[in-house]
């Protein structure tokens, strides 16, 4: 089992800039990749960024240049520094690890970002 609790959200004006953190904890192991993800009200939860164990990434096109995905391998942690905030970035913020070997998901419970214009 894995357990993941993600912290950082909150209110900011469009422009401004939030992290995210994602502190895993259980039997994470190393063949795994971890991402965050999003729902907006009303919109399927769509992926902003991912990073593997070895620190590859990967964004969608809305977070390129804007999002920032890392980890402490450490502290067993991810963040996701966001810049340049939108209003349409508001929506609840996920972080995920998705196992490799089993393709076993689990989440954490979510995060509330709003950006107001």
């Amino acid at each position: 089992q894995v357990q993941l609790v993600a912290s950082g959200g909150g209110s900011v004006q469009a422009g401004g800039s939030l992290k995210l953190s994602c502190a895993a904890s259980g039997s994470i192991g190393s063949l795994h990749v971890m991402g965050w993800y999003r729902q907006a009200p009303g919109k399927q939860r769509e992926l902003v960024a991912s990073i593997t164990n070895g620190g590859s990434t990967d964004y969608a096109d809305s977070a390129k240049g804007r999002f920032t995905i890392s980890r402490d391998n450490t502290k067993n942690t991810m963040y996701l520094q966001m810049s340049s905030l939108k209003p349409e970035d508001t929506a609840v913020y996920y972080c995920n690890i998705h196992k490799l070997l089993t393709r076993i998901d689990y989440w954490g419970q979510g995060t509330q970002v709003t950006v107001s214009s």
